[in-house]
């Protein structure tokens, strides 16, 4: 049975203001064909405009078939998909891939200009933008994720985290309401991750976009306002990530770890030490241990 964590929707950051429903699912469950098991099973959530969503989950829990889903490459056969306010089917998909961008694994597999800004131009061609509107917004998008200095470079001679760079720009350049990372940082080194995730959290924040991010990386998961956790097609727990990752057993139980802080903070508590806050970061533990030698 699934099992929900308590949490508390449409506030914004700080729990300051309200915030408006962007997306809806609506008991929906999906499968690649009728002979085919279910991938997904009556399954519902929300998210809020602005609000930064990470979706974990061992391999073959949903997680990718749910981004497909949201931008009507794929479509439910039971239960409703609404964004923003319009359900997903064959009338409104044009509209709602106006509103949702998506950035895959292999950024290779995105590229279509044979140059940068060429191919920060081609989503906006298709839509009929005005030549001087696109100028200003390969401008404004490629400073970004700062690779203006790029825009005549051919992409295969770009790294990988310079592709992925591009790619994002090429989709914040429709100017979407929604950006999903489909393991979009899974083939890069550490230290290209840690520069992408930067990168789109402050791209995040100019912009006022929902960020939906599907990935294996915990230091990625930790950095978002609320965990989407998949098992087995249904939705397990969804709060925020310090009190998902709490959870620690019962994650290993559906096959998932926990970041090594986490882990750290468990060996700490086997040998005596008190925890009273589950850490996110090497920091968190940090100051929560100097706090306890200040007591001693």
């Amino acid at each position: 049975m699934a099992v929900r964590a308590a949490m508390q929707t449409h506030t914004a950051r700080g729990g300051k203001a309200v915030r408006k429903k962007l997306i809806e699912f609506n008991n929906v469950s999906f499968r690649y064909g009728e002979d085919q098991p279910w991938v997904l099973k009556n399954c519902s959530f929300e998210i809020d405009e602005k609000e930064w969503v990470a979706i974990i989950g061992h391999n073959g829990s949903g997680k990718s078939t749910i981004a497909k889903l949201l931008n009507g490459l794929l479509f439910p056969q039971e239960g409703e998909i609404i964004i923003g306010g319009k359900p997903v089917n064959q009338e409104t998909i044009w509209d709602i891939r106006k509103n949702v961008g998506m950035v895959f694994q292999n950024p290779d597999n995105q590229f279509v200009g044979t140059t940068v800004q060429d191919d920060v131009a081609f989503g906006m061609e298709n839509r009929g933008i005005e030549r001087e509107e696109m100028v200003r917004r390969i401008d404004e998008n490629l400073s970004a994720v700062g690779m203006q200095d790029y825009r005549q470079t051919e992409p295969h001679r770009l790294s990988g985290g310079q592709k992925q760079r591009v790619a994002i720009a090429s989709v914040l350049a429709i100017y979407p309401q929604v950006l999903i990372l489909d393991e979009a940082t899974a083939m890069l080194d550490p230290s290209g991750r840690k520069e992408i995730m930067e990168t789109v959290a402050e791209v995040q924040m100019q912009k006022d976009l929902s960020l939906i991010t599907i990935t294996h990386d915990l230091l990625e998961v930790v950095k978002a306002e609320r965990v989407l956790v998949m098992n087995e097609g249904e939705v397990w727990g969804e709060a925020a990530p310090r009190d998902i990752f709490s959870r620690k057993k019962e994650l290993r139980g559906i096959g998932l770890d926990v970041p090594f802080v986490a882990q750290l903070a468990d060996e700490l508590e086997k040998a005596g030490i008190t925890i009273t806050k589950e850490p996110l970061n090497h920091a968190e533990l940090l100051e929560e241990l100097w706090t306890l030698h200040s007591r001693t």
